[in-house]
């Protein structure tokens, strides 16, 4: 195993997903994979703990400070067990609606703080000769973009099933330190780390004056003036954004990324402007199902946008940034729609809005930790929305990925809801395919499954208004699968397996190291890359 530092400290981004956790509201990321084939329990297992040195973090869990002096840190955990944090689950009917289920349970649990955060679930039995994986790691340990990360640690670009160890993998744990050197460190890091973010906020204005100067003509006048009422208008509240209560429900949906991008380049848009506008007219179709207004109403989405550099794509925790995008609600025509997305997210990246939003958030983070862990435990209960919903957009590889032998099929991503959003969207992109995952409290949501059928039909509409063709093998397995989606959702799912008490699942990991495991993964360049 490398030789690591006994401890590292979570940044301040990071502690506020702790702050902001409560018992009932999880605070995750994670993903629900389907593979080819029976994938056996006891070789997952020990090929799992084979890659724990590859990712160091993973033997660690978080420390609070003593006194919650400073900032918390990673500390290597002495009493790790690999078994606490794989299980296998087997389905009684094996169908796709039973795997959304025991999903939706094991993402609706709180993971425990005195073990690694993180958890993966393998399930038998699925039907069609399948296997399913559910991922979870907490959100202090990493977002969306480092998740990915995790893909190249546990799965090749081979279908070669990989040798397993011959030897169980044994982990040194270096001794903790004592009280008054973990006080006097945590000071001096809290301390360190204020000075950074001082610095570092200077530097970020001073870099942002300069890019307006340089830049001074280009927010048109007409168009600043015209979007500026939006910007500024409080958010109103949709039928879904209610305090949040548990538990919670997942579904998911799939399209050609091929026809995605048909419809940009058709449009003249990006990847991320074509799916921000699937999910206006998905929500628009379900608000108006449902008998309200869409006239003259708005939908704010957080859109967070990733901060890293080019050359550090792997680092861990979070290094993200959010964007208020918010779009007229009752815009019919889809290619209008389309349109006003791509002037919004256009207005939004000219105006530095990213960067504006990411100095306000270092500035809040520069408060007493102690003053943050109450303000968190607060915030999450307050009637507040200040956005309707997350948007959040992640590029993965377009080439199939292998755990050991066994093709990855499908990937549906998850993001966490809570506070007054009770309904949000992750969308991932694997081999050629758009995955969106749709996470939901069962009583702000209760008929979460609807929102596939609906953006399939927000798809189909903008296809066709684009003028993009489908192939006709392609058109007959889309048209039969809304079918069999459309028959699953209206019959009651009969409740799935038993599971434990303490399931846990293991969402899409980050790296701590460069790990290679196939052709570099080629990225949009579009306005966001999901974080979760």
């Amino acid at each position: 195993m490398q030789n690591h530092k006994q401890s590292d400290r979570l940044s301040w981004g990071d502690t506020v997903f702790l702050h902001l956790e409560r018992e009932g509201m999880p605070l995750n990321v994670a993903c629900v994979c389907v593979f080819e084939g029976e994938i056996p329990f006891e070789a997952c297992v020990q090929f799992v703990e084979s890659k724990l040195p590859l990712i160091p973090r993973y033997l660690k869990r978080v420390v609070t400070p003593p006194l919650n002096i400073g900032l918390p840190s990673w500390e290597y955990d002495p009493a790790f067990d690999i078994n606490r944090h794989l299980c296998e689950v087997t389905l009684e009917h094996g169908s796709e609606a039973e795997l959304k289920t025991l999903a939706g349970k094991i993402l609706s649990t709180v993971m425990d703080r005195q073990h690694p955060l993180w958890d993966l679930s393998l399930v038998h039995g699925l039907k069609g000769n399948r296997s399913g994986l559910i991922f979870r790691l907490h959100h202090c340990l990493a977002d969306g973009i480092a998740g990915v990360g995790i893909m190249h640690v546990l799965m090749d670009a081979s279908p070669v099933a990989p040798r397993l160890p011959r030897r169980k993998v044994r982990l040194r744990v270096p001794p903790p330190g004592d009280v008054w050197t973990s006080i006097t460190n945590g000071c001096v890091d809290s301390y360190s780390e204020f000075v950074k973010r001082m610095l570092t906020a200077l530097a970020d204005v001073s870099s942002m004056a300069e890019r307006f100067a340089a830049n001074g003509g280009t927010l048109a006048t007409d168009e600043f003036t015209r979007l500026l009422p939006e910007l500024s208008a409080p958010t109103e509240r949709l039928r879904f954004n209610v305090l949040y209560r548990g538990p919670q429900k997942f579904a998911w949906a799939e399209i050609p990324l091929a026809e995605v991008k048909g419809i940009k380049q058709a449009c003249g848009t990006s990847v991320n402007d074509v799916i921000l506008a699937l999910v206006t007219a998905t929500i628009q179709r379900y608000v108006q199902l449902h008998g309200d207004r869409v006239k003259g109403r708005l939908l704010r989405m957080m859109v967070p946008v990733n901060l890293r550099g080019n050359d550090s794509p792997g680092e861990l925790g979070n290094r993200i940034s959010l964007v208020p995008v918010t779009i007229p609600l009752d815009i019919r025509n889809p290619r209008k729609l389309l349109a006003a997305v791509h002037r919004r997210t256009e207005f939004l990246k000219h105006a530095h809005t990213a960067e504006l939003v990411s100095l306000a958030g270092g500035l809040i983070g520069m408060l007493p930790t102690s003053a943050q862990a109450i303000a968190g435990q607060i915030i999450n209960r307050l009637p507040f929305t200040p956005f309707n919903m997350v948007c959040t957009n992640v590029p993965g590889p377009q080439y199939p990925l292998y755990l050991l032998g066994h093709k990855m099929l499908h990937c549906y991503p998850y993001v966490p809801v809570g506070g007054e959003m009770a309904l949000n969207c992750a969308i991932l992109t694997y081999n050629d395919t758009a995955y969106f995952g749709f996470s939901g409290d069962v009583h702000a949501v209760p008929d979460l499954r609807r929102l596939e059928t609906l953006l399939q039909s927000s798809f189909r509409e903008l296809r066709d208004a684009a003028g993009i063709r489908t192939p006709r093998k392609e058109k007959k397995k889309q048209e039969k699968r809304v079918r069999v989606k459309a028959k699953a959702a209206s019959t009651p799912a009969r409740a799935p397996a038993s599971v434990p008490a303490s399931v846990p699942l293991s969402p899409l990991a980050s790296v701590e190291s460069t790990v290679s495991a196939g052709p570099p993964v080629r990225e949009e360049k579009v306005l966001t890359q999901l974080i979760a």
